[in-house]
């Protein structure tokens, strides 16, 4: 795996426990020299795992749009700063460079960027692994809603599959390698866990 992207939130949140994690996260990409792909900005959790990665010596490559740019928003410490026209060509150019996924504590912006990329998953446009980084349990009331889907008949258990769940990011991110792997077994090719 050469590159991971990481969706998060552009604020720290109320806890320190999540920008704790989201240095960990950074670091351990960079120990594991496996690139960081992100939305670009120098604010909130995304500007921390940015800042842990390139303080190990890793690759941190930004993707954010003209807009936010201009609002002085984007890392101008990146090893690459890309500026395109809109979220969605964010999201396409992110999905293009990284080779799984992670996503972390945030806001409407994370929710969206997860959901599509499993939704993409899901229909089969690619077939990269997907990871929720559930710190401090964030995520438990997502978790439920993907339960609630399952028994009331609008999500396969095969497609809730596709989303790896894990508390810290060195269990996420070696269950991220190994499905990603040729030959692994998996929702992601065809066999279930």
């Amino acid at each position: 795996m050469k590159r991971l992207c990481v969706f998060c939130g552009s604020s720290l949140g109320q806890r320190p426990v999540y920008a704790e994690a989201a240095r960990e996260l950074g670091e351990l990409l960079a120990r594991k020299k496996i690139g960081l792909v992100f939305g670009g900005g120098r604010i909130g959790l995304m500007g921390v795992v940015a800042d842990a990665v390139l303080a190990g010596g890793g690759e941190a490559i930004g993707v954010i749009p003209k807009a936010l740019k201009e609002r002085e928003l984007g890392h101008d410490g990146v090893t690459e700063l890309r500026i395109v026209p809109s979220m969605h060509a964010r999201k396409a150019m992110m999905a293009e460079f990284a080779d799984g996924f992670i996503a972390m504590p945030g806001g409407f912006g994370t929710l969206d960027e997860l959901c599509e990329i499993l939704t993409w998953a899901q229909l089969g446009i690619h077939k990269k692994p997907c990871g929720l980084l559930n710190v401090n349990n964030f995520f438990a009331p997502l978790l439920v809603l993907f339960e609630h889907q399952m028994e009331e008949g609008f999500l396969a258990a095969k497609h809730r599959a596709l989303l790896l769940v894990e508390e810290k990011p060195e269990p996420l991110v070696k269950a991220l390698m190994e499905a990603s792997r040729p030959g692994a077994r998996g929702p992601l090719h065809g066999t279930s866990r």
